[in-house]
């Protein structure tokens, strides 16, 4: 605790003679622009993910770096012609970090590659059940912009009068909120500017490999199964069950930042899938289910893989749910017993004064949270159902009743874990809403449309406080950082629906074997189905499967915290997968798993040849391998609108089949 305590003083003790701006100045124009231009490249970042495969790492350092290097460059240019004004300070940074998240955060719960995509005729197609003209909606840019503006800010104002609650009274941590605001005040410090300086040369040597290399990689790919994306690395038949490495920077750097459990979670659940239980279930055709089935129907062997993944998802969802509303009802109880029993307050050092004063300085009046949420909800209750005629007023009016009280619970246990369970309640609202409504009336679309509801409530709030967090330990005004995260969201409504479409019309999106399969937009149309048609639509014996899978994600879950209370000597909590990571793979396969764990063995081997190195610059090396082989899909894109294709195409073929096309060519 000592040591602790020294390095909070020298936190503050390093800014003491750096005067504080107002919350206007914080607000500077470079850093709005900087944060609309860095809100536009994580937007095409977060939206190939997310199509792809829904795997979306954590890109604080990347946005706080990035936002740090391109003012930290403009000021100095200023400088050096004796141009410059105002100095650039780490409210500043905070203002451009809190948009960017913003922005992003709006691309995650957006639904364009999830609950709104899997509106969709072409995923209707996919699910077969429930495709009928009042569970199906076309996709528009202009409908999906006015939801998203209808819905996305009504989070914002939920929680915004318990922010000095969960803030000064209960300090929570919020994990993520205080490590960026760390990384923040260390790149305004003289060493910290200097670590970071070199960082930045780091992320951009990489940023310019992987783009090149995805540059390189697309003179190969004419069509879809050609390309180094399609290299049967470890044999063709084991390529026929999707285990290969298909030469994927992105996913190599998303697996630099993320756990190692959860990359190793992600290989097991495929293994178990691909490797055992598909072929297993495959051999059961015609008796199982029929064998005339197309292989995307959920009928067949699609339905296993889909609703298996479903049922585990919502079993370690269930799990956590349950357990952050027990954590946060004992850690209310407990901190209520510690302020009744308390008769002198706690002692404040240095660090905790100055950071209350300004915390406390600018407020954001009560009654601007209450007439904004109640304001915005009210519009909401009112414009959804012209979108959506299935979803009708009451349905909302109880779905924002209820949705403050799922804010509070997701942003306090944020506060506690750094989780936020948002797509858990989506997933929970799509079944009890469309199971409401029913299947004659259009219970599908209801039942997600509630999901983006929820989502975007829960998620922004969640967000918000974190924000809150990283501005209170970095003397940054509340009311800039809500005005930052309203302008990151205002951006998001626009941009995250326009980046959608630029993927949407240049590729095959929701095909389950092209490049952008999105796959939870079929899974989220699936838990609809169960909803509106319960378990009978489901082939032979996947109920039973679903429920054992729904089991082991609880007992996996159960077991991880039983041992992570009773069991501290050798740790063997870390030990245990992840069930929600080992049930992506179920549909999409291993080829991703693959890429991360690789990611991750390059990590740890870095880690063992120079740990500093590793922590140091390891988050730069991701965040560019992830950022230039991201942003090639842009260019990428534009020549498959303008009907430019690539030159080549690399196939791999057995030796049989190659003997046929050789004698069929030269039989030509």
């Amino acid at each position: 605790m000592g040591d602790r305590a020294g390095e909070k003083i020298v936190v503050e003790e390093a800014f003491k003679d750096t005067e504080v701006p107002s919350w206007r100045q914080q607000l500077t124009v470079r850093a709005l622009v900087t944060g609309l231009l860095l809100s536009l490249v994580f937007n095409f970042i977060v939206c190939k993910l997310n199509l792809s495969t829904g795997v979306i790492p954590s890109l604080n350092v990347a946005a706080g770096l990035l936002g740090f290097a391109m003012v930290k460059s403009w000021t100095s240019l200023l400088e050096g012609c004796g141009l410059l004004k105002q100095p650039f300070t780490r409210q500043e940074t905070t203002v451009i970090q809190t948009c960017v998240v913003a922005s992003s955060g709006i691309a995650f719960s957006s639904g364009t590659a999830t609950y709104l995509l899997g509106m969709s005729a072409h995923i209707a197609a996919q699910a077969e059940g429930g495709n009928t003209p009042a569970n199906v909606k076309k996709l528009s840019l202009g409908w999906i912009i006015g939801f998203l503006f209808v819905v996305s800010f009504v989070g914002l104002f939920s929680i915004v009068p318990l922010r000095k609650m969960m803030i000064l009274k209960y300090k929570l941590t919020y994990p993520s909120g205080t490590a960026t605001a760390f990384l923040i005040n260390s790149f305004h410090t003289p060493k910290g500017a200097k670590l970071a300086k070199k960082q930045v040369v780091v992320l951009f040597k990489t940023f310019c490999l992987s783009f090149f290399w995805a540059c390189f990689q697309w003179f190969f790919a004419v069509a879809d199964g050609c390309g180094f994306s399609n290299f049967p690395t470890f044999g063709l038949q084991a390529y026929k069950q999707r285990f290969y490495f298909d030469f994927s920077a992105t996913y190599v750097g998303v697996g630099m930042i993320c756990p190692y459990m959860v990359n190793i979670s992600l290989l097991i659940g495929a293994v178990l899938s691909w490797g055992i239980m598909w072929p297993l279930i495959e051999t059961k055709k015609g008796d199982w289910y029929s064998a005339d089935l197309s292989p995307s129907s959920l009928h067949g062997i699609q339905g296993y893989r889909v609703f298996l993944a479903i049922a585990m998802m919502l079993g370690d969802g269930l799990f956590h749910v349950v357990l952050m509303l027990i954590k946060t009802t004992s850690s209310l109880i407990a901190n209520s017993r510690k302020e009744s029993s308390s008769e002198t307050p706690d002692e404040t050092d240095y660090n905790d004064e100055r950071r209350n004063l300004y915390f406390l300085k600018d407020q954001i009046p009560n009654w601007v949270a209450f007439g904004g949420y109640i304001g915005l909800a009210v519009i909401s209750i009112i414009v959804l159902p012209f979108i959506f005629p299935q979803i009708k007023f009451y349905h909302l009016m109880v779905a924002y009743a209820i949705a403050p009280l799922l804010a509070f619970c997701n942003a306090y246990g944020c506060g506690l874990t750094d989780w936020s369970l948002a797509s858990n309640y989506g997933k929970f609202a799509i079944i009890i809403f469309s199971a409401w409504v029913g299947m004659e009336k259009g219970g599908v679309i209801a039942g997600l449309v509630s999901c983006g509801v929820m989502m975007n409530i829960v998620s922004t709030a969640a967000d918000l406080m974190q924000d809150f967090k990283t501005g209170y330990l970095t003397l940054s005004s509340p009311r800039s950082m809500f005005f930052s995260q309203v302008y990151g969201t205002a951006i998001s409504c626009v941009m995250s629906p326009l980046v959608f479409w630029f993927f949407y019309k240049a590729y095959p999106i929701g095909d389950p074997t092209g490049s952008f399969p999105a796959p939870y937009a079929l899974m989220y149309r699936g838990i609809a189905l169960l909803g509106v048609e319960g378990v009978s639509s489901l082939p032979k014996n996947c109920l039973k499967l679903a429920i054992l899978c729904f089991v082991v994600a609880i007992l996996l879950n159960l077991i991880k915290e039983i041992l992570q209370h009773f069991e501290t000597k050798h740790r063997l909590y870390r030990f245990i997968p992840s069930a929600m990571c080992m049930a992506i793979p179920f549909y999409l396969g291993s080829y991703f798993a693959i890429d991360m764990c690789l990611g991750s063995l390059i990590l740890f081997l870095w880690e063992r040849s120079n740990r500093q190195k590793a922590r140091d610059f390891g988050p730069a090396v991701a965040s560019g391998l992830i950022c230039g082989d991201s942003l090639w899909g842009v260019p990428a894109a534009i020549l498959s609108l303008a009907g430019v294709q690539a030159p080549i195409c690399m196939k791999f073929l057995s030796a049989a089949v190659n003997q046929k096309v050789d004698s069929f060519l030269d039989g030509s």
